[in-house]
């Protein structure tokens, strides 16, 4: 499993982005097209398995995008997350572009209870 986490920062009208620990670095005009790019150079160099990522802006001109690779069998860590207040970065895993989406997992129908099953009722 690879995880790859950059920093990126807006600055005259593009996104630049470096790693936090390595090597790779892009740039590209909007987020979602680095979101793409950074994807694909994470992949590039680790192509061991599914692929999630996390975009989360910190402030309006800066924010951490989290590529994982591999290790996405059920269980599933929440890292990060947060909409864009743009609406150009919303949706971390549907902006992967070359990435994967992972297969959805079947949802176990959750009961729902009723008053009668707490002991009162909002009615008596």
């Amino acid at each position: 499993m690879g995880v790859y986490t950059f920093v990126c920062r807006s600055s005259g009208g593009g996104w630049s982005a470096k790693q936090t620990s390595g090597d790779l670095e892009s740039s590209a005009a909007s987020t979602y097209e680095l979101q793409r790019k950074l994807v694909q150079a994470a992949a590039a160099v680790d192509s061991s398995g599914e692929v999630q990522s996390s975009f989360s802006l910190v402030t309006p001109s800066s924010a951490v995008f989290q590529v994982i690779i591999g290790g996405g069998s059920g269980g599933g860590a929440f890292i990060g997350g947060g909409a864009s207040a743009g609406g150009a970065a919303a949706g971390s895993t549907a902006g992967g572009g070359a990435a994967e989406a992972p297969p959805a997992e079947e949802k176990k129908e959750e009961k729902e209870e009723s008053d009668d099953d707490m002991g009162f009722s909002l009615f008596d």
